[in-house]
């Protein structure tokens, strides 16, 4: 709520030896510390008398507006006439047009205004750009819906839902080497910023694992290295890369990626795709389906699927596709997607999944904290406890990530299916 403003009349007929307008600053002050100013509960953190107000960060009309509509959705969805110790929770999401300085912008207006918590931002730089805020205000980051490494623990109240970006490329790449795809022949492509950046790095740890993989690691690290907001890192190593701004133009990135093959005298069997969106993930795909590759490709959960498989229709792709997913399975039988599915209708898909998972998690904990509402209680609430969000348990007492869900998928007759491990090294089969 807006902080009171006290204004001062220059007399009071009954108390002129208090006239001076330093001593009534002063006696102000004295009676604010005591409480004699009565003021809402939590003034200043997002909780009053009648409401919690928690803020969310989206992209709704840029190029990963799908997703953030329809986590938007869920979270309404989860939300929707729920009650915590009397009060209704108010929803605030901005526009961020997936742009970290309006990002940053919508935060700081947020703050202003009050909020308890965020809840269920997306964007990788938008994330990354805002969590110094959060940190500094002491504003919960709350189910994030992406799976960079800088939230796993992270500064400040975070706390995750969903498994990270980093397990689901061990499950790719371990599922890939099983299949007899040899370390050397695994690639990615990847958007130039902060979380491409964050989960080349999660790639690089599971890959200097690997036998004889030294000095391609060694070349990954300089790429990591790199300063600058946007450096040429193509023609490096095994990682072709896009600019946000240019997500249309793979072509770059792709001749990055040819240009490996020839320089290591290896061949890309597996194309990482990690955390993009869908722009630039299906632009990709179709291209080097139209150049003849052969290379299996797979995608992580950041994508909104529906998209993808209408674009993947369009360009006529039709196999040698993986997708990971860290939400339950759209027909699964536990209640809680049950109930997903109930609420959201036709809306419902894997990341309006997420969502209501998200939100539902955080009515969840906040129905955990003992005694007043704040944001310290609630992350007590959280921390070193489990949760049983109808049929689906999430469990904090290691860390600060309740789920670490991750299925693999294959594209199979125009649609998505999900696959044992034995099944999914198929897809990387030649």
């Amino acid at each position: 709520m807006p902080a009171y403003q006290p204004t001062y009349p220059k007399t009071y007929p009954n108390c002129r030896h208090l006239l001076r307008e330093g001593a009534l600053f002063a006696l102000f002050a004295l009676l604010t510390a005591f409480g004699v100013f009565a003021q809402e509960p939590g003034a200043g953190t997002g909780v009053t008398s009648t409401t919690i107000r928690i803020g969310s960060v989206l992209d709704l009309d840029g190029e990963a507006r799908m997703r953030g509509t329809a986590l938007k959705t869920g979270l309404e969805a989860a939300l929707r006439s729920e009650k915590i110790q009397g009060r209704a929770i108010e929803l605030i999401v901005q526009n961020d047009s997936f742009d970290p300085k309006k990002a940053i912008e919508a935060t700081k207006q947020m703050i202003k205004q009050g909020i308890f918590a965020m809840i269920g931002n997306a964007s990788g730089p938008s994330v990354k750009a805002i969590l110094p805020l959060l940190a500094e205000n002491n504003i919960p980051a709350v189910g994030f819906s992406i799976g960079v490494d800088y939230l796993r623990p992270g500064v400040g109240g975070i706390v995750n839902f969903r498994a990270s970006f980093a397990q689901e490329s061990k499950l790719v790449i371990e599922t890939a080497l099983a299949a007899g795809v040899k370390p050397q022949e695994i690639c990615a492509y990847l958007p130039n910023d902060a979380g491409g950046i964050a989960n080349l790095n999660a790639i690089k740890v599971v890959l200097a694992k690997q036998p004889a993989m030294t000095e391609t690691a060694n070349k990954i690290q300089q790429i990591i290295d790199m300063s600058g907001e946007e450096p040429n890192r193509n023609g490096i190593g095994p990682v072709g890369f896009y600019s946000r701004h240019t997500q249309m133009q793979v072509r770059p990135g792709y001749d990055s990626l040819k240009q490996w093959e020839k320089t290591a005298n290896t061949q890309c069997r597996l194309v990482m795709l990690v955390g993009g969106t869908n722009p630039p993930t299906s632009s990709f795909i179709g291209y080097t389906r139209y150049k003849g590759e052969k290379w299996t490709i797979s995608v992580t959960s950041q994508v909104e699927v529906p998209t993808l498989l209408n674009d993947l229709r369009n360009y006529q792709v039709a196999d040698k596709i993986a997708l990971t997913q860290v939400v339950p399975a759209l027909d699964s039988s536990l209640a809680i997607v049950e109930a997903a599915r109930k609420d959201l209708g036709d809306r419902f898909d894997s990341s309006s999944l997420e969502g209501y998972i998200v939100g539902k998690m955080f009515l969840a904990a906040m129905r955990s904290v003992k005694g007043e509402i704040s944001r310290g209680n609630f992350l007590n609430a959280v921390r070193g406890h489990t949760f049983d969000l109808d049929g689906l348990t999430l469990d904090f007492t290691g860390d600060n990530q309740g789920s670490d869900l991750v299925q693999f998928y294959s594209l199979e007759n125009g649609d998505f299916k999900p696959q044992t491990p034995q099944q999914a090294q198929k897809a990387f089969q030649q």
